[in-house]
C-alpha cells in the first residue's frame, strides 16, 4: 500500500501545471465598423456577464475606430469600454484601425497605435490606470528582427508591453459564420438549428487547438509553458465563453492573468519568424530553433461546413 501511495505521489508531482491567460480582441465589438449589430447592447451585456460568472482575468484589446460613426465618437460605445473596465477587466491597445503593420509600414503603424489611445488613455485615467498592453492586429509583428526591435522600442517608450498569443485559432471564422446565419436566415427554426450547431461545434474545435499548442509547447520546451489564448468580442463568444472556460478547467487548466503568464521564462525565447502572416508565438520560437517542417504538422482545421456558413474559401 505504501508503495502504491508513493507511486501516486510521484505521478501527481509529475503532472504538468496547466495555466492559461484569456485575452479578447476587437473591443468594443468585433466587426462593429463593418456591419449593423442587432441588439448590440444586450449581446455586450451578455458577454461581460458570462465572463464575470466564469471568474477569469481578462485583458481586452480596443480598436478605437469602432467607437466612431461617420468620424464621430459615440458615447454609448465609449460606455461599452467603461463597462469592461468597471467589470474589473483590463483594457489594452489594438491600434486605432486594426491595421496591418506589414501593409502600412512601421511609421504609419506607430501613429495608429498612438491614435488608438485617444479615448482609451483618459478613460483608464478616470480610475488611475493607464494602458500597458499592446496586441498586434492579425498577429503580424514584423518581418525582420530589426523591424520587431524598432517597434518594441517604440512600445516601451510609450509604456506598452506586447501581448503575445500562443494558442492561436480561427475562432473568427466561426464567429463570421454565426453572424452570417443571424443576418441571413429568416426561418426561425432553421436559424436556431444552425446557430446551435455552431455553438456545439465551437468548444470542441477550440479544445483541439488547445491540445495542439499544448503538444507543440511540450515538444519545443520540454514542459508546458503558461499559455495565452485569443478570442474576440462577438455574439458567439457571448453564448459560448462560459462553457469554453468550464471545459478548459476540466482539462486541468487554471486561468491566470496575462501578467502572470508572461512571467514564464518561455516568453524570453527569441522570435525567429520573418514571414508575412500571423502565427502563434510557440511556432515563432520553433522557427528560431530551425525546427523541421514536420514540427508544425497536424494543426486542426476549421471544418468545411463552418467555412461554407462563413462564406470563406480558406483560413
Amino acid at each position: 500500500m505504501l508503495a502504491l501511495l508513493c507511486l501516486a505521489g510521484i505521478a501527481h508531482a509529475a503532472a504538468p501545471e496547466r495555466r492559461i491567460a484569456l485575452t479578447i480582441d476587437d473591443l468594443p465589438w468585433q466587426r462593429l465598423d463593418e456591419r449593423a449589430e442587432p441588439e448590440l447592447a444586450a449581446w455586450h451585456a451578455r458577454l461581460i456577464a458570462a465572463l464575470k460568472r466564469a471568474d477569469v482575468p481578462v485583458v481586452g484589446f480596443v480598436n478605437e475606430v469602432k467607437l466612431e460613426v461617420d468620424g464621430q465618437v459615440q458615447p454609448a460605445r465609449v460606455q461599452m469600454l467603461r463597462d469592461w473596465r468597471d467589470a474589473g477587466f483590463e483594457l489594452g491597445n489594438h491600434t486605432f484601425g486594426h491595421v496591418d503593420l506589414h501593409a502600412i509600414g512601421l511609421a504609419a503603424y506607430e501613429q495608429d497605435i498612438l491614435r488608438g489611445e485617444t479615448t482609451l488613455r483618459p478613460l483608464l485615467a478616470e480610475t488611475g490606470q493607464a494602458p500597458r498592453w499592446f496586441r498586434h492586429p492579425y498577429l503580424r509583428a514584423g518581418q525582420s528582427p530589426h523591424e520587431r526591435a524598432a517597434l518594441g522600442e517604440f512600445l516601451q517608450q510609450h509604456g506598452y508591453r506586447v501581448a503575445p498569443v500562443t494558442v492561436d485559432n480561427s475562432e473568427w471564422i466561426w464567429a463570421f459564420a454565426y453572424d452570417h446565419v443571424r443576418d441571413t436566415d429568416t426561418d426561425p427554426v432553421s436559424r436556431e438549428a444552425r446557430l446551435r450547431q455552431l455553438r456545439r461545434g465551437y468548444v470542441p474545435y477550440m479544445l483541439k487547438k488547445l491540445d495542439y499548442y499544448e503538444q507543440q509547447g511540450q515538444q519545443l520546451l520540454g514542459r508546458l509553458p503558461a499559455q495565452v489564448w485569443l478570442i474576440h468580442a462577438n455574439a458567439l463568444s457571448a453564448g459560448c465563453v462560459e462553457e469554453l472556460v468550464a471545459a478548459t478547467r476540466r482539462r486541468g487548466y487554471r486561468f491566470i492573468s496575462l501578467e502572470a503568464a508572461l512571467q514564464d521564462p518561455a516568453y524570453q525565447h527569441p522570435d525567429g519568424y520573418n514571414g508575412a502572416g500571423g502565427i502563434s508565438w510557440i511556432q515563432r520560437w520553433a522557427m528560431a530553433e530551425n525546427k523541421p517542417k514536420a514540427f508544425y504538422a497536424g494543426e486542426p482545421p476549421v471544418p468545411a461546413w463552418v467555412m461554407t456558413l462563413a462564406g470563406l474559401e480558406g483560413e
